[in-house]
């Protein structure tokens, strides 16, 4: 396998390898970027409706990022809070079917597809129930509440026919693409290490998000909320504050790490890791919360035909005294990347070698004649960003799944990839409270 890529890499030539460090702006390299399928929607292209269901704050951002495209219209809304049916009337207009049913959205003929923005443990039945109902569906990541429900979801997509984007959104950034083509030009030669590391810092506590003063059993649909788990009595807490509890959500593990395993993922052709571990603990927000704020992974990746072995490891802190900071990076051989879905920093650990003998000899006679003059010495960092004017990750993701929906194609994101990046996330959860290693097999997509 090693050598595959070595010869892969060798082909390149200098020329390769020149193209691989020159600095420029990510649109205007010579030839088009295109492992996402970027493609702006005509304003003459087939209309699209589309319908709402969870209407959250992600809920509510990846709405408005789907009607920054041209020919999509938003028919219907749905959600278990009187508040945010109003407030999507406000916004959208009072045409829009609401409901607090979901069922009433899926039985309608004239709805193409559905944005799920519920909190995780509805993402399987939603979704399940969407394609069974014949709609194109953009789910929320993580795919999955848990790892048992992958493979059901996976299964009824390739029965479906229908599209299937699940929304780390990021993943489709420039940023991401840069560093795949970068990766694939062997600017960094051999991977054998890569670091994520999310943080965040709010004074009201990370997802402590604000509870409206008229929530009540009148006001929110509590039953339905709760219907897939533990039953209990009505709690405004975890419904608003949802990602705090282990019923209803997946820790920062799924909704932060999820994030990083989906770029790397991408960039390295991976399919994911085989040894998984984690540890931390609540360090500081004791609010009642069931969920680490500190949280540490770390993860074996085999050799194969796309990349060496090489470990990753994970960080996320909400106790972060930097209000926030966010990146990945990824080791090779020969220098290293941090990518960001705007920009790309490369840094290479050694200059280039054009192997002339004759540049050498005269390079070793003046190294003996003069060896007190300095030299000019190329350049060892680069950095790459995004045009002036680039719209994001998050317009680019919707773009690849309306253009996929028009056109009968695939998405970078479906549901086997989208398992394949939870999947690792989720068990960091089953590692940290189990105390154990967890052996995965990413190919067959099961635990060991």
């Amino acid at each position: 396998m090693e050598n595959n890529r070595r010869s892969f890499i060798k082909k390149l030539g200098v020329a390769g390898a020149t193209a691989a460090i020159i600095p420029s702006v990510f649109a205007s390299e010579g030839k088009p970027l295109n492992f996402l399928n970027r493609i702006e929607t005509k304003r003459n292209s087939k209309p699209i409706a589309i319908a709402l269901i969870g209407a959250g704050g992600m809920g509510v951002a990846d709405t408005k990022t789907a009607l920054e495209h041209d020919n999509i219209n938003l028919l219907a809304v749905c959600d278990l809070y009187d508040g945010r049916l109003e407030e999507s009337k406000k916004r959208w207009g009072n045409n829009l079917f609401l409901t607090k049913k979901y069922e009433d959205i899926l039985k309608r003929g004239d709805i193409d597809a559905v944005i799920i923005g519920t909190p995780d443990h509805w993402h399987k039945k939603i979704s399940l129930d969407a394609l069974k109902a014949g709609k194109h569906v953009y789910c929320e990541k993580p795919m999955i509440h848990s790892v048992e429900e992958g493979h059901e979801i996976v299964k009824a997509w390739k029965k479906s026919g229908k599209v299937y984007m699940v929304g780390s959104q990021g993943l489709s950034s420039l940023g991401n693409e840069k560093a795949k083509q970068l990766l694939e030009e062997g600017a960094i030669g051999e991977i054998n290490y890569a670091e994520g590391f999310w943080a965040r810092n709010s004074p009201l506590g990370a997802w402590q998000y604000p509870i409206p003063n008229d929530a009540s059993p009148q006001t929110v649909d509590w039953k339905k909320f709760v219907e897939p788990t533990t039953k209990r009595p009505f709690d405004e807490d975890r419904f608003f504050r949802w990602r705090n509890y282990t019923d209803y959500g997946t820790g920062m593990s799924g909704d932060l790490f999820v994030h990083l395993f989906s770029s790397l993922h991408f960039i390295t052709n991976s399919l994911g890791p085989t040894k998984v571990a984690a540890t931390g603990g609540l360090r500081y927000w004791h609010d009642g919360r069931e969920v680490p704020d500190v949280l540490l992974g770390m993860f074996d990746y085999p050799d194969t035909e796309s990349h060496s072995a090489f470990n990753l490891s994970l960080r996320c802190n909400f106790v972060d005294g930097t209000s926030g900071s966010t990146y990945l990076k990824i080791v090779g051989s020969k220098g290293s990347m941090e990518v960001t879905w705007d920009d790309v920093l490369l840094k290479q650990n050694t200059a280039s070698n054009d192997n002339d003998p004759f540049t050498e000899e005269k390079a070793s006679e003046e190294s003996m004649t003069r060896s007190d003059r300095k030299k000019i010495l190329p350049p060892s960092d680069t950095f790459y960003e995004a045009e002036r004017g680039y719209k994001g990750a998050h317009y680019d993701h919707f773009a690849n799944f309306f253009h996929a929906i028009r056109t009968g194609g695939t998405v970078v994101e479906d549901p086997v990839f989208g398992f394949r990046a939870a999947a690792p996330a989720l068990l960091c959860n089953d590692s940290y409270r189990q105390n154990k290693f967890i052996q995965w097999d990413p190919e067959q997509m099961k635990i060991v």
